[in-house]
């Protein structure tokens, strides 16, 4: 019952800051409104741990410091916190000036009216549109409108696998379909082990993965009007698959029912689970101790044959994006530090030292996105990966069906039966939540 409150609350949050149009940040205590040569930055957290993002994103703020004189103050932010942060301060006028949000944010809080919107003339102001990819631009926004955000990172998911416990259970490759997984799952869940990793508490995660699976089983969760269709028997079919690696198939620990953040990787880097589905992981495994030979990467399974478009897309187009509170005291700093954030010397450094891709054509030529794991993701990015819905009421989907998930997961743990009816009745509950 508490979780319901919580995507309520949501709910009623997003609400409130869609009655708003044109509130905003960029008055927060301590940022822009003190000083037009200081900004206020909200970041997500994108590595291993918050510490981390502060020791890697520090010496870059310092770097733009020096070159512009304009100070940046710099908040990182757990996603589990972020997307409340974020609506409280569209309500509020109490934000940063410069923020992060996940891209699949950016049609929700793009209708809130708080945020700049990148016209051509916004966009020449830091080098053009036509510096980034044309995928990542589309997932910035409504379709047809000036972009909310510009992107920052571009993210897809993965399959990771120990090479270690796979060649202790006499697995030679990495899973291709499903059923290929399963199958390597149940040699590897023993004895303390187990085959696949899942964070039950990461909320966005859920989504993630269901999305995923529903695009596989025929499922989009909207129809073509915006309407939630989260009790379709394709993503109903997708909820289920997905709880099933831990309810029916004995491959996923119970204790990750509970698991939030990077959880799920920590287990992968101590040789505890064999598997795990993520975006960029790079630098949160080497932050574990684990070395490049560690590990492998590969395409998230399809029901069968090879990624690509319609029921075999295997990952939802993710990514990070920089936003700009319209109402911040500095306009102009703000978009010189997003302008130094895309450029392309930043962009090779910061997505090399995340794992991630770079969204800026210029930046991903570089070599070292040639690597063997970002190959799977650029691939991925390029031939196989889905956008999220990118309708107004996004975010409240990803809280009131990850909550879904998240209590299906809970039965699974405690070994209540996990059945078609009690996943479609968790997702009518879910589909009430949501604001029509």
């Amino acid at each position: 019952m508490r979780h319901l409150r919580a995507a309520s609350a949501v709910t009623l949050a997003l609400s409130i800051a869609l009655a708003a149009t044109g509130c905003g940040g960029g008055t927060t205590s301590g940022g822009s409104n003190e000083s037009p040569k200081t900004l206020t930055y909200w970041a997500s957290n994108q590595g291993p741990s918050i510490e981390a993002d502060k020791k890697i994103l520090t010496p870059e703020l310092k770097k733009f410091e020096k070159e512009t004189g304009i100070k940046v103050k710099l908040e990182v932010v757990p996603w589990a916190d972020l997307l409340n942060r974020i609506l409280a301060a569209t309500t509020s006028g109490q934000g940063p000036d410069v923020l992060n949000i996940g891209n699949t944010w950016s049609a929700s809080l793009q209708a809130t009216g708080a945020l700049l919107p990148w016209d051509d003339k916004n966009f020449e102001a830091i080098g053009g549109r036509d510096r980034f990819v044309d995928s990542a631009v589309a997932s910035a926004g409504k379709e047809g409108e000036p972009p909310a955000a510009v992107p920052l990172y571009s993210l897809a998911y993965a399959l990771y696998y120990n090479k270690k416990m796979f060649a202790e259970a006499g697995v030679e490759k990495p899973p291709a379909t499903w059923d290929e997984l399963v199958e390597t799952g149940k040699k590897i869940s023993k004895d303390g082990k187990w085959g696949l990793g899942a964070e039950g508490g990461n909320l966005s995660n859920n989504i993630h993965q269901t999305f995923v699976l529903g695009q596989q089983h025929g499922a989009d969760f909207f129809d073509k009007d915006g309407k939630a269709t989260f009790t379709s028997d394709g993503a109903v079919a997708a909820v289920k698959q997905y709880i099933d690696f831990m309810a029916q198939d004995k491959i996923i620990a119970p204790g990750n029912a509970e698991y939030a953040q990077n959880q799920s990787l920590t287990d992968f880097a101590k040789g505890k689970t064999a598997m795990v589905l993520w975006q960029a992981a790079a630098s949160t495994f080497a932050a574990q101790g684990m070395k490049p030979e560690d590990w492998g990467a590969a395409p998230v399974p399809v029901p069968s044959g090879a990624p690509g478009t319609g029921k075999q897309v295997n990952s939802m187009v993710a990514g990070i994006n920089m936003a700009v509170f319209k109402n911040t005291k500095n306009i102009d700093g703000a978009k010189k530090f997003v302008k130094f954030m895309t450029s392309d010397a930043e962009q090779k450094l910061l997505n090399k030292t995340y794992g991630s891709i770079p969204p800026v054509k210029a930046a991903q030529a570089d070599a070292a996105f040639g690597a063997p794991d970002l190959k799977v993701l650029r691939d991925t990015l390029a031939t196989s990966a889905a956008p999220l819905p990118q309708v107004p009421n996004e975010s409240q989907f990803e809280t009131a069906v990850g909550t879904a998930v998240k209590e299906l997961w809970a039965d699974a743990a405690a070994g209540r039966p996990v059945t078609e009816a009690s996943v479609k009745e968790r997702l009518e509950k879910a589909q009430q939540t949501m604001q029509q």
